[in-house]
């Protein structure tokens, strides 16, 4: 059974892309098929997994499957150069949904509908955009599993994943059930700073067995591939936080 995955968080800057594009590449390198949705207008999973979607002849995006021309969900897959790895990218265009979308009779449901239609793949892996709206909200609907990155840095890191949970238990009372919290995943940690410690003890009391083991540590290996447009478990192999993402990504395997 494939496993479909929302990568979610509303706050932005919690590394949630960086999660998405790399534990996609390291989950496709130990041989499973993957396919990456790309939910931000803003792009950075498409660029991360080096697809441009006007080079290749085939211009279609994840907005043709909301309010574009109705395509088969198969005709906006766009292979990768990474093997085992498939993406839907992106469209700065898709910032517009999430004012049309709330027009729609059904549209929480749209990108469920899509996914219905594909079949092929071992994990199908969903990076959010950075708020609670439509497209979020068609994401959980789609899942099965939900990861949360929390960043251990700056104020109040914690509550953005209160009101996630709220939206999540909604989600599963009205539209889907079956969703279900894999794990929540620690990142830009850096054990040097009493507030990453003092954050992860919190983590670790309010999330229990939910807390993944991996932590992924502040790395400027990530913003070198990033430039790079390429995920860092391939970039920076022998990283110390590449390995982080083939271990996080092990821990998914086994959940």
């Amino acid at each position: 059974m494939t496993k479909t995955i929302a990568i979610a968080n509303q706050k932005g800057g919690v590394g949630k892309t960086s999660l998405a594009i790399n534990v996609a590449a390291a989950l496709a390198e130990r041989g499973q098929r993957v396919l990456l949705i790309d939910l931000d207008h803003q792009c950075n999973s498409t660029a991360g997994v080096g697809v441009d979607p006007t080079a290749n002849g085939n211009s279609r995006t994840v907005y043709d499957l909301f309010l574009g021309s109705k395509l088969e969900t198969a005709e906006v897959i766009h292979p990768t150069s990474i093997q085992n790895l498939d993406l839907i990218p992106s469209s700065e265009y898709l910032a517009a949904a999430e004012m049309q979308l709330p027009q729609m009779v059904g549209a929480e449901k749209l990108l469920q509908e899509a996914l219905s239609k594909v079949s092929g793949y071992d994990y199908v892996l969903l990076d959010c955009p950075p708020s609670l709206g439509r497209l979020t909200l068609n994401a959980l609907t789609a899942a099965t599993h939900v990861i949360i990155p929390v960043a251990v840095t700056g104020k109040w890191p914690l509550q953005g994943t209160r009101l996630l949970q709220d939206t999540i238990q909604l989600v599963r009372k009205r539209l889907n059930p079956s969703l279900a919290v894999l794990g929540v995943v620690c990142t830009f940690y850096d054990g040097r700073t009493v507030l990453s410690r003092d954050i992860l003890a919190e983590l670790v009391k309010q999330f229990g067995p939910l807390l993944f083991k991996t932590v992924i540590k502040r790395s400027t290996a990530v913003g070198e591939s990033s430039v790079a447009d390429a995920p860092v478990v391939l970039y920076a192999r022998n990283s110390e936080v590449a390995a982080a993402y083939r271990d996080l990504s092990e821990e998914i395997e086994r959940r």
